[in-house]
């Protein structure tokens, strides 16, 4: 008697999967550096902004404003202004960029809601992993500056910022302001959704293929 025992392959990226991070990272990318070129940076000591467009105003409810402000910190500011933060949090995101192909290769991401979820951390994580990289050589006074001081001045170009006037607390008075934010930030928001509904609804993926093991004598 033999049993037939199936090896289950590496699932691939497909090309609609790799389609959609790109396209979100391209929107993340672009929306950033059209801030960059258009908005004058934020001040070099206080980082307080020093450019501001308002898009919605005076209507009670909530109050939005296009910033520029440089975040060397991750989400909502934290550890922004830190020196180790640039190093540190740039190996965060290389390690989660390399985790997340690995799960899902191995199958972990195996429904329509969790590959989703893989699409919107995988561009956010990309796009702000790209600011790190890069805006370093386009900061003041980088033409004097080395290659590694270039390198490790990168900040995340924050420039979505919204305030809530109704909202009043001790620490805002004058309305709770939401900590500035980017594209890539809204994408890994919206991954986490993605994850903890997927928590709750079981899915299985149409693409998937399920198969027994049958005994042969």
């Amino acid at each position: 008697m033999s049993t037939s025992k199936q090896v289950a392959k590496p699932e691939r990226i497909g090309a609609r999967l790799a389609l959609c991070v790109l396209g979100l990272y391209l929107l993340d990318q672009v929306t950033k550096w059209y801030i960059v070129f258009h908005f004058t940076p934020p001040h070099e000591l206080s980082n307080m902004v020093t450019d501001r467009v308002p898009v919605l105003v005076d209507n009670g409810l909530v109050h939005f404003d296009i910033i520029r402000i440089h975040n060397t910190g991750v989400a909502f500011g934290m550890a922004n202004g830190e020196a180790w933060a640039p190093f540190v949090f740039f190996g965060v995101q290389v390690l989660a960029l390399v985790g997340l192909c690995l799960l899902f290769r191995r199958g972990f991401f195996n429904t329509r809601l969790l590959k989703a979820a893989w699409v919107f951390v995988m561009a956010g994580v990309l796009g702000n992993m790209t600011d790190r990289l890069l805006q370093g050589f386009f900061i003041h006074g980088a033409d004097c500056m080395s290659f590694w001081e270039k390198l490790t001045s990168g900040y995340v170009v924050d420039f979505l910022d919204f305030s809530f006037p109704w909202l009043v607390t001790e620490d805002f008075p004058l309305g709770y302001h939401w900590p500035s934010f980017n594209v890539a930030d809204s994408c890994v928001c919206i991954a986490t959704g993605l994850f903890i509904i997927s928590a709750f609804f079981f899915e299985t993926d149409s693409t998937a293929e399920s198969s027994t093991d049958s005994p042969s004598v």
